[in-house]
This record gives C-alpha cells, sequence and structure tokens, in this order.
C-alpha cells in the first residue's frame, strides 16, 4: 500500500496544482485506487467519489450503463474501461475519469483473459487506454500492480 500512496501524493499534487477533480471506476483492484488516493491528505479538494463496478448489477445500478449499452463491448477490455472512465467523468462532471477492469487472479475471466490481465483508461483533457498483462495469478500481487498502474497512466497524462 505504501508504494500506491506514493504515487496517489504525487497524483495529488498535480491535481491541486491544476484545480481539477477525479471520479474512479475500478473493477479488480476492489477499491484500491481510490484508497489510495483517499489516504493522501487534502483528497477532498480533487476526489469526487469512486465505484467497485464488479459485476454486471453494479455496471447497471452504478454506471447506468445497461444490457443493451454494452452492445459492442466486453468486460476486461479497453473498449469497456474507456467507456467506464468516460462515464466516470460525465457523470460526477469532473476534469478526468480514472477506470480498470481485468482479472486478477488466481484463474482468468469468463471472457478468456488469463490472471494477471487488466485494461485501464484515462478520460479527460488527455485520454489514454492500455492493456496490462503481469503473467501472474497471485490475486493480490496483481490487484496491487493494476492499481499502481492506473495510478501512474493518470500521473502520466496528468504531467502533459
Amino acid at each position: 500500500m505504501k508504494e500506491l500512496v506514493g504515487i496517489a501524493e504525487q497524483v495529488a499534487a498535480k491535481l491541486i496544482a491544476r484545480k481539477q477533480t477525479i471520479a474512479v471506476a475500478e473493477s479488480s483492484t476492489g477499491g484500491l485506487i481510490s484508497a489510495s488516493l483517499l489516504a493522501v491528505p487534502g483528497v477532498s479538494a480533487y476526489f469526487l467519489g469512486g465505484a467497485v463496478v464488479y459485476t454486471r448489477d453494479a455496471r447497471r445500478v452504478l454506471m447506468d450503463i445497461s444490457d443493451e449499452g454494452m452492445k459492442g463491448f466486453r468486460s476486461s477490455s479497453e473498449p469497456y474501461a474507456q467507456l467506464l472512465a468516460g462515464q466516470m467523468r460525465s457523470r460526477f462532471n469532473c476534469d478526468w475519469g480514472l477506470s480498470e477492469t481485468g482479472a486478477s487472479g488466481p484463474t482468468g475471466n469468463r471472457y478468456g483473459d488469463a490472471a494477471g490481465h487488466s485494461c485501464m483508461a484515462v478520460a479527460g483533457p488527455a485520454v489514454e487506454v492500455m492493456t496490462l498483462e503481469t503473467g501472474s495469478n497471485d490475486r493480490l500481487a496483481n490487484m496491487q500492480t493494476f492499481a499502481a498502474t492506473a495510478l501512474k497512466l493518470l500521473l502520466k497524462n496528468l504531467e502533459r
């Protein structure tokens, strides 16, 4: 968690300096991204909210994305990560949306992705989507790696 908070502190400094806000949608990180941001003093200046969108029901209720709205998308994919980030940005009317969706392990997901697969996206003044494959089935290690990578992706885009 210490590494995650260290990255979150850098993110916080950038968001505060830019007077920008963020909302987070995460799945296989289980709230670690939001927890990392919330661990930094002064978080109320930039963090508007977050959601753990782990199931179809969570997607429907928390993200207001219906099954019909998922046509052409599948979970744990770059387009879905981009959809989630954009949805958080618009629903919270914030500068940045950050999302993560994947398979932390110890097994893969029902879409055929192996454990260690994660897609993440930022939506804001800059937009970027990426896929990470750790090659590991260590659930806790993957969760931390996914969260750190998502925060680093955000930081990279805040530094542009």
